[in-house]
């Protein structure tokens, strides 16, 4: 008896263990044939190029045993694969629950096709993969500053040593630029190692990051809590003392306190900061108030590692004080008044994700209207 003809389609970027489960099951019900996007119209239904070409994707496809034969699809957009439909004639076409649409359906039923959707099983003792979690692993983090920032720079902590904490977090949103989640150090990463997150030791590479945005010669150091931030994978605690480079980083991937953190932070929209804007135009550096700060970040990363959610959120709101003194354009009356009003008088805590705008960054065991989640990437 002739097996039934099987097709599916796909892009099947970044193959993975997945795509194989997918294969095998569909295999089951006949030949199996698979109908691959060109890079052309992945680019049209993406925005962007695949990480692997069409011929490279079709050499991958073709190697697997269950599959009888890939091919580049040759029609376009989002139902690519009908004229390759009509070339096959399948018995069954199959997606799995993903890649299930209404318009497939209704081609499948006037074309006298069965149509099947599979649910996303992985084989036994594997992780389910998706190419959409993969592709996001692979961009870059960013970075969020929960207590004690500008003690990175040199004419602060030289006055009195201290503390800054930094986590780095998931990309699992476009985060606005000029929100101070080192926005313009991460495009400087990318442009370095692409959308691919570097391997080898973090700091390393945050200090070759460091370098990179900081030439000889640069009008402004960007400071290295924003690189290390970035690149050192949950949360670090780094002691700065007259120094562009802190003199002792510690770090906790702990899942409970990453998982923990992740719940208490929230963010809430604000402006970006406006072009041209110069946080450092007015000074006021007084040992009295670096001290301030930097011990905020002390008890902002003793806290943490405590899950202590009141200790948190009082080390967040005295480094905002703290940058109103220090540094009066960082935080300005009107915004002060908002914070205050809005979050410091019904929640734990809070500090702004950068100079001038950005973000609030709220600590709050209670949901906030409006406001964003955040994942520490551990």
């Amino acid at each position: 008896m002739k097996n039934k003809k099987v097709m599916v389609s796909g892009c099947y970027d970044l193959l993975h263990g997945g795509h194989v489960a997918f294969f095998k099951t569909a295999s089951q019900f006949g030949d199996l044939y698979v109908a691959v996007g060109t890079d052309e119209n992945l680019q049209l239904l993406k925005g962007k190029r695949p990480h692997f070409s069409q011929e490279e994707r079709i050499y991958l496809i073709n190697s697997i045993r269950y599959v009888r034969e890939a091919f580049v699809a040759i029609g376009s957009g989002m139902l690519d694969f009908v004229p390759d439909m009509e070339r096959i004639k399948p018995d069954i076409f199959i997606v799995n629950r993903d890649g299930h649409t209404p318009e497939k359906e209704q081609l499948c039923k006037k074309l006298g096709v069965e149509y099947k959707v599979l649910e996303r099983i992985p084989e036994n003792g594997l992780p389910a993969r998706a190419s959409s979690w993969i592709k996001k692993e692979l961009r870059f983090p960013y970075r969020i500053c929960i207590s004690g920032g500008w003690m990175d720079q040199p004419w602060v902590s030289e006055i009195c040593p201290g503390s800054v904490v930094v986590a780095q977090i998931w990309p699992d949103r476009d985060f606005n630029d000029r929100s101070g989640l080192a926005t313009s150090s991460r495009r400087v990463a990318i442009d370095l190692w692409g959308d691919r997150f570097p391997d080898g030791d973090p700091i390393k590479n945050a200090r070759l990051l460091f370098g990179a945005e900081n030439p000889p010669g640069s009008a402004y150091i960007s400071g290295s809590q924003d690189h290390i931030g970035l690149l050192n994978p949950g949360i670090s605690r780094l002691f700065y003392n007259g120094g562009y480079w802190p003199e002792k980083i510690d770090s906790t991937v702990d899942k409970d306190i990453c998982d923990w953190l992740s719940t208490v932070l929230h963010l809430v929209p604000l402006k970006p900061r406006p072009d041209g804007y110069n946080p450092v135009r007015e000074k006021r550096l007084t040992k009295e108030n670096v001290r301030e700060l930097g011990e905020a970040g002390e008890q902002c990363w003793r806290s943490i590692c405590r899950m202590d959610i009141a200790g948190l959120g009082e080390s967040m709101t005295r480094t905002l004080y703290a940058w109103k003194k220090i540094l009066p354009l960082t935080v300005s009356d009107s915004l002060l008044k908002d914070i205050e009003t809005g979050y410091l008088r019904n929640y734990h805590g809070a500090i702004t994700s950068g100079s001038g705008g950005g973000y609030v960054v709220v600590a709050s065991e209670k949901a906030i209207p409006g406001a964003i989640r955040i994942k520490i990437r551990y």
